[in-house]
């Protein structure tokens, strides 16, 4: 169960993902979440430095798609603007929002990145279909719910199994 938690890439943010490795090495689609993984859980619309990120991953080539826990109205002021495709109240980690974003990129799991803040959520249903996992710092822990708060409580427990374990290095960034 713990192994479903550890990502296959950890970084600071979506900015330090080298998307060319990735391309490269056969991805062609990216899964992202969308509060604290591309901007705080406030911010109602992308960065300028946000815009051109999404701007080199369409000019690689990849597709994309926001798939995010939170509601319709939320999520879609956010992606309407920048014509992303985005999937709203996705209840993860279930599966059904990454078949379906899979889906909406006809995408296989073999070429499918996901990109999110939370081990629970992200990288625990995107490892379980067998997805390309990438964890990056949450942007910012002020206006996290209820939910998310609990999350992170229960990562700290995780993480502390898994250095035990030894599939968390210490000088790896944990969230």
């Amino acid at each position: 169960m713990f192994e479903k938690l550890v990502p296959k890439l950890r970084v600071n943010t979506v900015f330090d993902i080298a998307l060319d490795e990735l391309y490269a090495a056969g991805y062609r689609g990216i899964i992202t979440d969308l509060d604290n993984t591309l901007v705080g859980a406030k911010a109602p619309l992308a960065t300028p430095e946000l815009v051109l990120w999404f701007a080199k991953v369409k000019e690689l080539g990849f597709k994309l798609v926001i798939v995010s826990n939170n509601n319709m109205d939320r999520v879609s002021k956010f992606a309407t603007p920048l014509n992303i495709e985005f999937v709203h109240q996705a209840r993860k980690p279930s599966n059904t929002p990454f078949l379906k974003a899979m889906k909406l990129m006809e995408l296989k799991p073999q070429e499918t990145i996901v990109v999110g803040d939370q081990m629970l959520t992200d990288v625990y249903g995107g490892n379980r279909l067998g997805l390309y996992t990438v964890l990056v710092l949450p942007i910012s822990s002020a206006d996290e719910g209820v939910g998310t708060r609990i999350n992170r409580r229960i990562e700290r427990i995780a993480l502390t199994r898994l250095r035990k374990q030894g599939l968390w290095q210490e000088e790896d960034k944990t969230p």
